[in-house]
């Protein structure tokens, strides 16, 4: 098994930055994919980035491309999300998630879950 642990969120101004970070432990040995998702209350978890462990591909949702950088550090066994130009529609709670093998871009093909990140983002 894998544990996460998200942190780094917190309240920005509109036009900001934060950084994430997620630390994973626990059954890290393995290969495995890791990914950022973020959900509103009473909407449903929105895919954000993701993350290949081998070659560090990485994949974006549209609404983040050119402001969203997914990183990772496998030394670490750690996934960063640098977030710039934040919009306030940005407002979130943030989750870290892993899976062993390949980058999905579905929250349902993940094992392994931190507990979230507040994002707020104000106009």
């Amino acid at each position: 098994q894998v544990q996460l642990a998200e942190s780094g969120g917190g309240l920005v101004q509109a036009g900001g930055s934060l950084r994430l970070s997620c630390a994973a432990s626990g059954r890290t040995s393995s290969s495995y994919a890791m990914g950022w998702f973020r959900q509103d209350p009473g909407k449903e978890r929105e895919f954000v980035a993701a993350i290949s462990w081998i070659g560090g591909i990485t994949y974006s949702a549209d609404s983040v491309k050119g402001r969203f950088t997914i990183s990772r550090d496998n030394a670490k066994n750690t996934v960063y999300l640098q977030m710039n130009s934040l919009k306030p529609e940005d407002t979130a709670v943030y989750y870290c998630a892993a899976r062993y093998g390949s980058s999905r871009l579905a929250a349902h093909e993940y094992d392994y879950w931190g507990q979230g990140t507040q994002v707020t983002v104000s106009s």
